[in-house]
């Protein structure tokens, strides 16, 4: 690269030495050549920049958005709100599940303690013993057939209920649209 580009902070040539590749033997330098040299590296050191500490830790500080921070504020909240909401969610599910669970095993508990009371209940109170409690402490008796009443019903005797029905013809257009569908 020349000497006067753009972008002289990239220019590693700067800072190599010169070197001949020829196969002939070096040459000694003259006194103006050495001048020369002199007056190259001079530049080359004229070249380079140096910054005061103060600039470089502004350019090193990172320049942050408000409008980028906000967003980026704005979309944690929101990301957190959700995940709160998923939390508490899952807490109420948990909590109804074993109040279903304590509700099951309840239920089943006391249909076994009901059916062991009904166990008991027609082990203890057989037939007979409801039999001799009627004919001996009721005075009950079975019942005879001169005690039973027959009572015999006719077939023909049937029981109608008029209807007035109105002779509205939207009523009786209704009417034959529910019979055509039934």
């Amino acid at each position: 690269m020349a000497i006067g580009t753009q972008n002289a902070a990239y220019d590693l040539n700067l800072f190599d030495e010169e070197v001949n590749f020829s196969t002939a033997a070096p040459k000694r330098r003259t006194d103006e050549e050495t001048q020369r040299q002199g007056r190259k590296k001079q530049r080359r050191r004229a070249q380079v920049v140096t910054l005061p500490e103060e600039e470089l830790n502004k350019i090193r500080r990172r320049k942050h958005s408000p409008v980028k921070l906000t967003l980026g504020a704005v979309g944690a909240a929101i990301v957190t709100f959700v995940i709160g909401v998923i939390i508490v969610g899952q807490v109420q599910l948990t909590e109804l599940n074993q109040q279903i669970i304590t509700a099951e095993k309840t239920l089943a508990d006391t249909e076994s303690i009901y059916i062991q009371n009904q166990m008991k209940v027609e082990t203890s109170h057989s037939h007979a013993e409801i039999e001799k409690y009627a004919t001996e402490v009721l005075g009950m008796t079975k019942a005879s057939n001169a005690q039973k009443e027959f009572v015999a019903l006719e077939s023909s005797d049937k029981a109608e209920v008029s209807e007035q029905k109105d002779t509205n013809i939207f009523v009786r257009f209704f009417e034959s649209l529910s019979n055509l569908w039934s």
